[in-house]
C-alpha cells in the first residue's frame, strides 16, 4: 500500500484545491491510499521561541504524518502570486530540526483557480521552498487548473474529464517516482 498525504493550502469550504485532493483520492491507482490533512488552520504562526520549548502537538502530528507517508500531494491556490501563508507556515514548522521529515520525500503539486492562468506562480514558489527542505518534486508535471469554476460541480466534485485524466496521470507518475526513490531496506 502506497500512502500519500494530501495538503491543501486553502482553508475555504468548497475549495477547488481541496476538491482536487478529493478527486486525486478517487483517481489514485489501485493500492494507493490518499489521506487529506485537515489541521492546517490549527497550526500556530511559526515562532522559534515556541519551537525551542517543543513542537506544538498539531505540528508533531503533521510531522509524524509526513514521515509515515510515501509521498506528498500539495494543492495550492495562488494568493498575491505566491503560496498561501498557512501552507508556507506549516512547511516552516515541519522543516525545523531535529529530524525534519521532508528530507527525501517525493511530492506533486496541483492547483486550481478561477483565473485563466491557474496557479503557475504559486507552483514555482512552492517548488523552490520544497527543494530547500529536500523534497523531490515530480518534474515536468505541472497541474494548473484554470477556470476552475466551470470544472467543478456545486458540491465541489471535479467534473471536467480532461482535468480528471491529467490528475489521474499525475497520481500514477507520483506513485512511480515514490516507488523508484523509496529507501532500500
Amino acid at each position: 500500500m502506497t500512502r500519500i498525504l494530501g495538503l491543501s493550502g486553502s482553508l475555504r469550504r468548497g475549495s477547488f484545491n481541496t476538491g482536487l485532493l478529493l478527486a486525486a483520492r478517487d483517481l489514485a491507482p489501485e493500492g494507493v491510499q490518499v489521506e487529506l490533512y485537515e489541521g492546517l488552520r490549527d497550526i500556530p504562526p511559526y515562532d522559534e521561541d515556541v519551537r525551542a520549548a517543543g513542537f506544538p502537538p498539531v505540528v508533531e502530528d503533521l510531522r509524524r504524518r509526513i514521515l509515515e507517508a510515501d509521498a506528498l500531494l500539495f494543492a495550492t491556490p495562488e494568493y498575491n502570486r505566491s503560496v498561501p501563508g498557512v501552507l508556507k507556515n506549516a512547511i516552516d514548522w515541519v522543516s525545523r530540526p531535529p529530524h525534519q521529515p521532508f528530507d527525501g520525500k517525493v511530492a506533486a503539486i496541483v492547483g486550481a483557480s478561477p483565473g485563466a492562468l491557474g496557479t503557475a506562480l504559486a507552483h514555482y514558489h512552492l517548488r523552490q521552498v520544497l527543494s530547500v527542505v529536500g523534497v523531490y518534486v515530480l518534474p515536468a508535471a505541472e497541474t494548473l487548473v484554470g477556470g476552475a469554476g466551470a470544472k467543478f460541480d456545486a458540491g465541489g466534485l471535479l467534473t471536467d474529464e480532461a482535468t480528471r485524466n491529467v490528475l489521474r496521470d499525475r497520481m500514477t507518475r507520483l506513485v512511480d517516482l515514490a516507488t523508484r526513490l523509496a529507501p532500500r531496506v
